[in-house]
């Protein structure tokens, strides 16, 4: 059933659009951010990554194919807020568990339909990374200015410890290669999946163990998993990604991950003026030519002066 309750969405300029409620009634503020897949909401709005973040999704159509249990990549929607074109609130699929809309309000989570995503994707791509409000219980503009107002930026924020595991768990597959200790700042689920379909007996520790800890794990490397939020706001990881780098086995890292792992090794990292977000991004590969279509979350990049001061230049 189609909700007629209206909601708006403020930006952090003053810029205004009014639509249609989705999910549950209320408000929420984050960081406005665009993705740029036409399918796999489901695993988007669970991705950790996401955490903290209201977002756009610009394939006009979000929810015509419901929800699946088996298509999260953790327990809970991690988005802060959903902005749509067209929210479907029925769905066509013999599979699916559930609609869109009642996973928003199981997960509590606020959005927003009916309002231009093209026009508001273009007008975040001039003006760079900001904060929002979405409200669909109150609809006084004013009134969500000074509540957006107080919300703090995503630059200097830690947000792993809101999304990591707490205890460390083992995923093993019926004939291991090897072994990989992984450090959870927000892992994927398929990042584990991943690991374990090419034989890797994985453990997942929490953000705050100790190289002593995930080496009585015997591994024969390392992983640092995604995660949301900056982290030059996170000293403690960064030593830790130091001492795993010094220990001199094979390690890996991914999103956050990676960016932690630059970090400790003497880069710096600046906000993107708009990020990379979606399934669909083309980049080239300098060692073939040739072009790849990528996934992507990010909004961070390495400064290219200070990279070429590195040893990881050569």
């Amino acid at each position: 059933m189609k909700n007629d309750t209206p909601a708006v969405l403020v930006l952090e300029d003053g810029t205004t659009f009014y639509g249609k409620a989705i999910g549950k009634i209320g408000t929420t503020t984050g960081e406005i951010a665009f993705n740029t897949g036409m399918t796999g909401y489901q695993e988007v709005f669970t991705d950790p990554s996401y955490y903290g973040q209201i977002l756009i999704m610009t394939t006009p159509h979000i929810g015509n194919y419901g929800v699946h249990s088996e298509e999260v990549e953790s327990d809970s929607m991690m988005i802060a807020g959903l902005v749509t074109k067209k929210f479907s609130p029925d769905f066509s699929r013999v599979s699916a568990s559930g609609s869109l809309g009642d996973y928003m309000i199981r997960n509590e989570r606020v959005g927003i339909s009916d309002i231009d995503t093209r026009a508001l994707v273009r007008h975040i791509r001039h003006k760079g990374a900001m904060n929002a409000i979405i409200s669909s219980d109150n609809t006084d503009v004013e009134m969500l200015k000074a509540e957006l107002a107080k919300v703090p930026s995503m630059d200097g924020l830690e947000l792993s410890s809101k999304v990591c595991t707490k205890e460390a768990y083992e995923v093993k597959p019926e004939n291991p290669i090897c072994k990989v200790s992984v450090v959870d700042f927000g892992i994927k689920k398929n990042i584990v999946r991943c690991l374990t379909e090419r034989g890797a007996h994985v453990k997942v520790f929490p953000m705050d163990v100790t190289l002593e800890e995930l080496d009585r794990f015997n591994p024969d490397g390392y992983m640092l998993s995604n995660g949301p939020g900056d982290p030059g706001a996170m000293p403690e990881s960064m030593e830790l990604v130091k001492q795993i780098v010094n220990a001199g086995k094979p390690v890996f890292g991914i999103c956050l991950g990676h960016q932690l792992l630059g970090l400790s090794q003497g880069l710096k990292t600046e906000k993107m003026f708009n990020g990379h977000r979606g399934i669909n991004h083309p980049i080239k590969n300098l060692k073939t030519g040739k072009g790849e279509i990528t996934s992507r979350i990010m909004d961070l990049s390495f400064r290219k002066k200070v990279w070429k001061q590195t040893p990881l230049s050569n």
